[in-house]
C-alpha cells in the first residue's frame, strides 16, 4: 500500500492550497509560492467527481493515479500535503465538505488554488469565501498561451469568433512557425487542411505509441476504482496514459520520434480496430497539466527545423496546441456558465443506448464506441465525424450528448469537452464555435474509413431496410432545419439539393429517418 502523507499536527497553517485533479502543474503559482513550513497543499479524492456524469473508469483511474504521484512528489520535496483518499473513512466525498474539513483542521489565514476549469467548480470556489470565512484567492492558470483576460480583449467587439484569426495572431505573438518579418508565415500558408485530408487505401501499419507500465500506485489506483466504482462504464484492462510529467514527456519524444511525420496527411483518416493511427495521444498529459504545451509546440516545430518532419504534419500539430486548444478554452469562459445547457437546435432525443455498449450493426458506431469502451479514447474525427455525427443528426439532446463525452474520454475536462461537444460536434451553441453543422451523410465516412466494407448496410442507399442510417438521418436533418439554415451562406449549396426534391423524396426521407430514431431509441 502506497504510503500518503498524513497531518496528524493541528499546527495552524498560513495557507491552504488547494489542488484539483486536472492542476498537477509543478510551475503552478499557488504551488511556486509554498512555503513548505508553514502551509498546506490539500488534495482530495472526492466520488462526487465520478458521478455527477458517468465516468469513464480509465478516465477517473487516470486521475487518481496522477494526483497521488504529484502529491508523493510534493511530500518528497518538504511539502506539507493532506492527501484524502477515495477509500478514507473519513471523506465526505464532496469538494466543499472536504474544505470545510480540513478549514477547521489547519485553520488557514486563507486558501488559494489555481483557476479551475469548470464554471461547476469555479462556483463552488467562490462560495468558500462565505461559507468559511476566509480569504480566497484563485490564481490565473499560466499553464496556457492565453490569459482569460487576454482571450477576452481579444473576443471583445468581434461579430464571431473564428478560430483562423485567433490562430494567426496567436502564431505572430509567439512566433511559431513565423519567417524573419514576423507577419509572414512559414512556407507562405497558415494551415495545410487541404493536404491534411487522406485516407488510407490499405491497412496502415503505424508504431505502437508508447504506454507506460503501471507503477504500485497505479495498480492500486486501477483495483481501487474498479472495486470502488464497479458500475461505472468502460474497461480498465488496457490502461496506458502517462501519470507524471516524465511520462507525459516520453510519449511526446516517442510521438515526435515515430509518427509525427505522417500525422498530418492522415489526421482525419479512420481505420477498423485502430484507435491510435499516427496521432499523439498526448490531450490527456496536456489537461491534467503533466506536459506543458509550449514544450509540446517547441519540440514539433524543432522537428520541422531539423527536417524529421513535414511542415503540414507540424503546423497540423501546432495548430492543435497553440490555436484550437486555446480558442476552445477562451470560447468556453466568454461564453458563461449558461453554455453547457444551450439548445440552438431544439433536439430532445435520447442518447441511444449503444453509446454504452457498442451493441449496433453499424460497423463505424461499433467500432468507434468499443474503442472508447476499451481505452477511453478515440481520435477528432470518431468524434465529431462518426458518433457526435450520429447523435446531432439523430436530434439527441445536446446535454445528454456533452455529459457522455465529458465523462467518457480519458482526456475530458469540461473547458475543452463542453464547446466541442456542445459548440462544435451538436452546432447547439447558435453558431460561436463553428458556422455551419458538422453533419455528414455515411458518404463521409465512407471516404474516410474502411468501416462501410464490413457493415451490413448499404452506404449508397438513402432508404429502405439496407440502407445506411446515417443517409436517412441526415437528410432528414437537413429537411427538418431547412429554414432554420436558409440564412447560412455555408448550406446555401446542400440546401438547393433539399429544394430539389419531391414531396414523395421528403416523405420517404423522413419516414425513413423517423423509423431509424425509433430503432436506435432516440424517440419512442
Amino acid at each position: 500500500m502506497t504510503a500518503f502523507p498524513s497531518l496528524n499536527d493541528r499546527k495552524k497553517a498560513r495557507r491552504l492550497v488547494v489542488v484539483l485533479g486536472d492542476q498537477l502543474d509543478r510551475n503552478a503559482a499557488p504551488i511556486v509560492e509554498i512555503d513548505k513550513d508553514r502551509d498546506v497543499v490539500l488534495m482530495m479524492e472526492v466520488e462526487e467527481e465520478s458521478t455527477h456524469v458517468p465516468s469513464h473508469k480509465q478516465r477517473t483511474a487516470l486521475f487518481l493515479s496522477a494526483m497521488r504521484h504529484f502529491a508523493v512528489e510534493l511530500a518528497e520535496s518538504g511539502a506539507r500535503v493532506d492527501y484524502v483518499t477515495l477509500d478514507d473513512p473519513r471523506n465526505s466525498h464532496a469538494f466543499t465538505t472536504e474544505i470545510e474539513r480540513a478549514v477547521r483542521t489547519h485553520k488557514p489565514e486563507s486558501i488559494h488554488c489555481t483557476h479551475p476549469g469548470e464554471w461547476r467548480v469555479l462556483g463552488m470556489v467562490e462560495s468558500w469565501r462565505d461559507r468559511f470565512g476566509v480569504p480566497v484567492e484563485v490564481h490565473e492558470d499560466g499553464h496556457f498561451f492565453t490569459t482569460l483576460d487576454a482571450f477576452g480583449s481579444w473576443a471583445s467587439g468581434r461579430k464571431s469568433l473564428t478560430l483562423e484569426y485567433f490562430y494567426r495572431d496567436q502564431r505572430k505573438k509567439h512566433g511559431v512557425l513565423m519567417q524573419p518579418d514576423g507577419k509572414t508565415p512559414v512556407g507562405d500558408v497558415w494551415n495545410f487542411d487541404k493536404d491534411n485530408r487522406e485516407a488510407f487505401k490499405r491497412t496502415p501499419r503505424p508504431p505502437e505509441p508508447y504506454a507506460p507500465r503501471p507503477d504500485e500506485i497505479t495498480n492500486e489506483v486501477l483495483d481501487l476504482v474498479e472495486s470502488r466504482l464497479p458500475k461505472n462504464p468502460g474497461e480498465l484492462g488496457s490502461f496506458r496514459w502517462p501519470v507524471t510529467p516524465d511520462e507525459a514527456r516520453r510519449a511526446l519524444d516517442d510521438f515526435i520520434e515515430h509518427r509525427l511525420a505522417r500525422f498530418g496527411p492522415y489526421e482525419d483518416a479512420m481505420w477498423t480496430e485502430q484507435p491510435f493511427l499516427y496521432h499523439s495521444l498526448l490531450s490527456s498529459s496536456g489537461n491534467l497539466k503533466l506536459l506543458d504545451p509550449r514544450e509540446a509546440v517547441r519540440r514539433a516545430v524543432g522537428a520541422y527545423e531539423a527536417g524529421a518532419a513535414p511542415l503540414n504534419s507540424v503546423e497540423g500539430f501546432v495548430r492543435q496546441w497553440l490555436g484550437w486548444r486555446e480558442f476552445i478554452r477562451g470560447v468556453y469562459w466568454t461564453q458563461g456558465p449558461g453554455y453547457p445547457n444551450r439548445n440552438g437546435l431544439g433536439h430532445r432525443g435520447r442518447l441511444p443506448e449503444l453509446y454504452w455498449t457498442a451493441d449496433t450493426d453499424m460497423a463505424c458506431m461499433r467500432d468507434c464506441v468499443s474503442q472508447v469502451l476499451e481505452h477511453g479514447y478515440a481520435h477528432h474525427i470518431p468524434r465529431l465525424m462518426v458518433m457526435g455525427n450520429l447523435a446531432l443528426i439523430a436530434r439527441v439532446d445536446p446535454r445528454e450528448v456533452g455529459d457522455w463525452y465529458l465523462g467518457m474520454f480519458v482526456d475530458a475536462v469540461d473547458w475543452a469537452s463542453c464547446p466541442n461537444t456542445i459548440g462544435m460536434s451538436q452546432h447547439a451553441d447558435h453558431g460561436v464555435v463553428g458556422t455551419k453543422p458538422y453533419a455528414a451523410s455515411g458518404k463521409y465516412i465512407a471516404r474516410m474509413s474502411n468501416y462501410c466494407e464490413h457493415c451490413r448496410y448499404d452506404v449508397k442507399q438513402r432508404t429502405g431496410v439496407d440502407a445506411c442510417p446515417f443517409n436517412s438521418l441526415y437528410w432528414d436533418f437537413l429537411i427538418h432545419h431547412e429554414d432554420r439554415f436558409k440564412p447560412n451562406n455555408r448550406m446555401a449549396m446542400i440546401l438547393k439539393n433539399v429544394k430539389r426534391m419531391n414531396e414523395f423524396q421528403r416523405v420517404e426521407l423522413t419516414s425513413s429517418a423517423k423509423n431509424a430514431r425509433e430503432r436506435l431509441g432516440v424517440i419512442g
